[in-house]
């Protein structure tokens, strides 16, 4: 099937692990501006050392990606005011059931925002680590784990290249719309 969103139409699909949507174009990636880096990282409390890379991976949020060591300075990040949306990823050690532990803040409203899951960043995210050669599909990443969500996403490759996101959910609020 095929559904509409703020990144245009997006395919969504049955596989194993559930419904995955079909990862959408990046609008932009490549470096981050060193100024603009140097905000973020101080938002974040953390070093530009601390930085093993950065590229914007922007498919329709805005997202700046950080990639950090390892997933525990990923779980250690204890962000101010964030300047932009930012999601930050750090491998867990070969062999562990994840992949990759991944954050994602956002600033609202004057305050940092943690998203417990975000399928557009883990999207985003994936097509810079599976184009970099830091990932291989398919992988599972955890997000969520700093805020006590645990939340799973799983990522696949598909033909032409195409990135495939999924998981499982739990849903927290329902409700309708009358009109």
């Amino acid at each position: 099937m095929v559904q509409e969103c703020g990144a245009g139409l997006v395919r969504v699909d049955a596989t194993d692990a559930g419904l995955a949507f079909q990862a959408p174009p990046l609008l932009r990636s490549g470096p981050v501006d060193e100024e603009f880096l140097g905000r973020i990282v101080a938002s974040l409390g953390i070093t530009r050392d601390d930085v093993v890379d950065a590229e914007w991976a922007d498919n329709g949020p805005g997202w700046v990606g950080l990639l950090l060591k390892d997933a525990e300075a990923v779980l250690a990040l204890r962000p101010g005011t964030v300047p932009h949306d930012i999601g930050v990823v750090g491998p867990h050690p070969e062999g562990s059931p994840c992949a990759f532990e991944v954050r994602a803040f956002f600033p609202l409203q004057g305050a940092t925002v943690e998203d417990p899951v975000t399928g557009s960043l883990n999207a985003s995210l994936a097509q810079w680590l599976l184009r970099t050669g830091r990932a291989k599909a398919p992988y599972v990443a955890a997000q969520g784990t700093a805020i006590g969500r645990e939340g799973r996403v799983h990522v696949s490759a598909g033909d032409g290249g195409a990135v495939w996101v999924g998981g499982d959910v739990i849903t927290c609020v329902t409700g309708h719309a009358e009109l």
